[in-house]
């Protein structure tokens, strides 16, 4: 049998790197008032609950813009999808920065960020089956991952230090100038598809995307994979945000619970470099989910009951090398067993059950905690919900299109 050649262009490393840019911007914006809560909140002068929710706006807008931005993308293609998303990223981002004194023109600019979010976000698949072979595709999204991650982590760790050197306004301004030229780079470089596809011919075949629906919901698979995703995101969502609440009731400071955080997604960078690149060299999806799965569970113990600071910050990085390594592998999975859904669609489903799940998981540990402030019952859950979550994913079946 005569075998197809194929053809992969150096220029996929331009279009992902353009759009690994405008994807880590989405997320910085984000949670850049996560680190300066207290500092935000007595600047507007309003709750910390107040500024919480510009944070939590981006989850609730998703619900809304999940299901019509996966149709853009899977009618319209990546380019034009991340291009919405882009120029709504940085119009916004200014606005953001120019307004920065009213809180109200800073909420309404959130929302107008987060509008842009899905449309970013859920072409993550989607980028990498239009410039990458398969077995490059679980390497790609976890690049674009890695930039989600780096995202937070600057956030995280710039935003207190320019707030003390340029305030809120300034770092905001200069946040909304580096956003503008992100949505300008990807415009400019980004290209939809390359001369010759990344795969034989009729692997690029992709039905409509409410066809493509209906499928997603027959495939067994594919609702585990949910339900797995769910947990997953949600777990993160919510430590992430209760970090500091998590810790102090066992004497750990406001550094000390930043430095947590910052060594979480450090693990989950490091991962994002190793397992995706892993899953791609043995051809396997299925057993790079249940280690991640399974893996986590000892960093998430140690998050909840470590009484030494080194155990804690040990406990993090664990749990984040496991956990958000695991979003590329999960990631490209579902497009595979979706296939021939379009990847779009299968993206943003399961971006759509993450932002469900944060909302809930958030709002159930701040009201599950104990009198002394202890969210450890709600941790408990979690662990018991990810053990759940790895029985699941026993039952899912090896992806056969990688092994193609």
């Amino acid at each position: 049998m005569e075998e197809t050649s194929i053809k992969v262009y150096r220029y996929r490393w331009v279009v992902l790197l353009a759009f690994m840019f405008i994807a880590g911007m989405t997320q910085l914006l984000w949670i850049t008032f996560a680190p300066i809560t207290g500092k935000a909140a007595e600047f507007y002068g309003v709750s910390d609950l107040m500024i919480g929710f510009l944070s939590m706006s981006f989850m609730v807008v998703y619900l809304v813009i999940a299901i019509p931005s996966a149709w853009v993308i899977d009618t319209y293609g990546f380019r034009i999808a991340v291009g919405i998303g882009a120029v709504l990223t940085g119009i916004f981002a200014v606005t953001r920065g120019i307004f920065a004194s009213d809180y109200m023109i800073v909420l309404a600019s959130q929302v107008g960020i987060a509008i842009g979010q899905p449309f970013v976000l859920g072409s993550i698949t989607k980028v990498a089956a239009r410039w990458f072979p398969i077995d490059q595709r679980a390497t790609a999204a976890g690049f674009s991952s890695l930039a989600l991650y780096l995202g937070i982590l600057v956030a995280m760790v710039l935003t207190p230090y320019l707030t003390i050197e340029y305030g809120i306004e300034g770092t905001l301004t200069l946040y909304g100038v580096i956003s503008a030229i992100s949505a300008i780079t990807f415009v400019v470089l980004a290209r939809e598809t390359p001369p010759t596809p990344p795969c034989p011919p009729g692997y690029e075949e992709r039905t409509l995307m409410f066809d493509g629906l209906k499928r997603l919901f027959k495939s067994t698979d594919f609702i585990l994979l949910m339900i797995i995703f769910f947990v997953g995101l949600g777990t993160f969502n919510g430590v992430s945000t209760w970090i500091e609440n998590i810790v102090s009731p066992r004497g750990f400071s406001i550094s000390q619970a930043g430095m947590l955080g910052g060594l979480m997604l450090s693990g989950g960078i490091i991962g994002a470099l190793v397992l995706p690149p892993l899953s791609d060299k043995y051809h396997k999806r299925k057993p790079f989910i249940l280690v991640a799965l399974i893996g986590l569970i000892p960093g998430l113990i140690g998050m909840t009951f470590a009484e030494s600071y080194w155990l804690l910050l040990l406990s993090g990085f664990v749990f984040g090398f496991f956990l958000l390594s695991s979003g590329p592998v999960v990631f490209q999975y579902g497009a595979e067993i979706a296939n021939p859904a379009p990847e779009g669609t299968s993206n943003s489903l399961l971006w759509f059950m993450g932002q469900v799940s944060g909302i809930i998981f958030i709002f159930g540990m701040d009201v599950f905690r104990t009198s002394e402030g202890s969210m450890a019952p709600s941790l408990l859950v979690l662990i018991g919900l990810v053990l759940v979550s790895f029985i699941l994913a026993l039952r899912l079946r090896e992806s056969s299109l990688i092994g193609r």
